[in-house]
């Protein structure tokens, strides 16, 4: 599959830095306008009323997906495709959002009574056609719609990232790295208080993010522990006892650029289904139309032919001002996602074991995805995100992307759930049929301990040049429009579709403490 044939995307674009906003989206990318919110406004007064809805950053509304946990199979092809719709609706706001700033400005209630209360009439009858998917197989709709239907306007000072959902549980042990990584990079409010509203201060090259307040100097980061074979709640993923060998699966970087903008796991049959571009190694034929069938006969970049899984993960870019070839695509540049697309200098694919006891063979079209696509206002309740650099693995961050002294690499490092139900290859929101461990390395609620994936990602990529509030040359993840390239919302995606014998040779590797590949 070849790098051009499955690149759909849409675009808009706009990140606001502190009160700044951008203005209009003409041609490739942004205008920027200068709107100030004053910061000793009162809350209630006319002025601040106006000023804030003109610094609007972005638009926050529930996850639906999330929120069901209990779909019948029958159903949840047709619920996958109303739930991209919701995120389309979302991202068709966004681009209005983006282009009348100056309507916004000299009118407070532009934001709510042209963006968020036709967004809400289409999400309601969106949700209304999941709820009737859902009770024609015999479930139960979900509740509290007209909440569900409901997005309120972000302010650009006031970023969403630090409210959870509550999620699936898999925020436990989530709390010690994203602290950490709050604390050293200062947070991401902090990073939205400044800002003139030039081109490059509102958000890179297309005005939708990064902005200098999303980038952190590594030596300038106290030491964590590192992220590499440790599990999300800083304890080893596989320690002294229990099982403690390794499989390791060489499946490339992603040389032949196979990429597209789908997901099969959350959004099946829908192009463009998660509006940015991912890389894939293994599995050469998975986009949103691939069945297991297609899955289990395609060819692997996998030197293991038993191995055809799929690995996938947003691409990493650098918005230097060059247009690469999905630049006028849906899931590129018409969804902001702008610049040369990176491909890794190392893609390390580890399975690793438990500290506590042996693992159990993953069942074949196991689907697991691991961090939050749409962390930004969603919360950290699914976040798993770690940014370091070569030389600097002691040291990670969770909500800033890493500048590398020179000669040092940029890492990407994600450590997957280990936990799976003993019976479900999927679940209704894609989560809750796997889990990370608990604190003391075990497995609950009578979850099976299975291989977990360490997925170490490292890129050769020049450090951004930061100014102020300005940044040159910046990198960063794709992303849904509205979540402005923020690194808290990297993720990572795996299908497993290991023949039988290949997967029983994993788990006696590591089960009998043995390093294989």
């Amino acid at each position: 599959m070849g790098r051009t044939n499955r690149k759909r995307r849409s675009t808009l674009a706009n990140r606001a830095i502190a009160a700044s906003a951008a203005l209009a989206l003409g041609g490739g990318g942004l205008l920027a306008a200068n709107i100030y919110a004053s910061a000793g406004e009162g809350k209630n007064s006319t002025q601040n009323a106006q000023t804030t809805a003109a610094g609007v950053a972005t638009i926050k509304c529930p996850d639906v997906g999330q929120q069901l946990t209990d779909v019948p199979k029958g159903a949840r092809a047709g619920v996958d495709k109303e739930l991209a719709k919701l995120d389309q609706q979302v991202t068709e706001a966004y681009k209005r959002l983006a282009d009348t700033r100056q309507a916004q400005a000299g009118d407070s209630s532009y934001v709510n009574n042209a963006i968020l209360s036709p967004l809400k009439s289409k999400r309601t009858a969106t949700i209304d056609r999941i709820g009737n998917n859902i009770q024609r197989s015999g479930g139960k709709a979900p509740q509290q719609q007209d909440q569900l239907a409901e997005c309120e306007g972000v302010p650009a000072d006031q970023p969403a990232a630090g409210e959870g959902q509550g999620g699936d549980g898999q925020d436990q042990g989530q709390d010690n790295g994203q602290d950490q990584g709050q604390d050293q990079g200062d947070g991401q409010d902090q990073g939205q208080d400044q800002g003139d509203g030039q081109d490059q201060g509102n958000g890179g090259q297309d005005g939708n993010g990064p902005v200098a307040a999303d980038f952190q100097d590594i030596t300038q980061v106290q030491p964590t522990g590192g992220a590499k074979g440790v599990g999300p709640n800083g304890l080893p993923a596989n320690g002294d006892s229990g099982s403690t060998g390794t499989f390791t699966t060489n499946c490339g970087t992603n040389e032949n650029e196979n990429r597209n903008s789908d997901n099969v796991i959350v959004a099946p049959g829908v192009s463009n289904g998660a509006q940015h571009q991912h890389d894939y190694v293994g599995n050469q034929d998975n986009d949103a139309f691939a069945s297991d069938q297609d899955l289990a006969a395609a060819d692997t970049s996998c030197q293991n032919q038993g191995d055809k899984s799929s690995y996938f993960w947003p691409v990493l870019r650098v918005q230097d001002g060059q247009d690469d070839i999905d630049a006028n695509a849906p899931g590129g540049g018409q969804d902001g996602n702008v610049g040369t697309i990176l491909q890794p200098a190392e893609a390390q694919l580890k399975f690793v074991g438990n500290q506590k006891g042996d693992v159990v063979a993953m069942p074949t079209a196991l689907r697991i995805i691991t961090g939050d696509a749409k962390s930004f206002v969603n919360g950290l309740a699914n976040a798993n995100t770690n940014w370091s650099c070569t030389g600097f693995e002691d040291r990670q961050l969770t909500d800033k992307y890493p500048i590398c002294p020179e000669g040092s690499s940029v890492v990407r490092t994600t450590n997957f759930q280990s936990c799976w139900d003993g019976q479900n290859i999927d679940s209704a929101n894609h989560r809750t049929h796997v889990s990370f461990v608990q604190a003391d390395g075990t497995c609950g609620n009578g979850f099976q301990a299975i291989p977990q994936l360490q997925v170490r990602l490292v890129y050769d990529v020049a450090a951004p040049q930061i100014q102020g509030d300005q940044v040159t040359n910046p990198f960063a993840v794709d992303s849904f429009p509205d979540q402005l390239h923020k690194p808290i919302t990297d993720h990572n995606d795996f299908i497993n579709f290991f023949d039988e014998n290949t997967m029983n040779q994993v788990v006696d590797c590591i089960n009998s403490g043995q390093d294989c590949q």
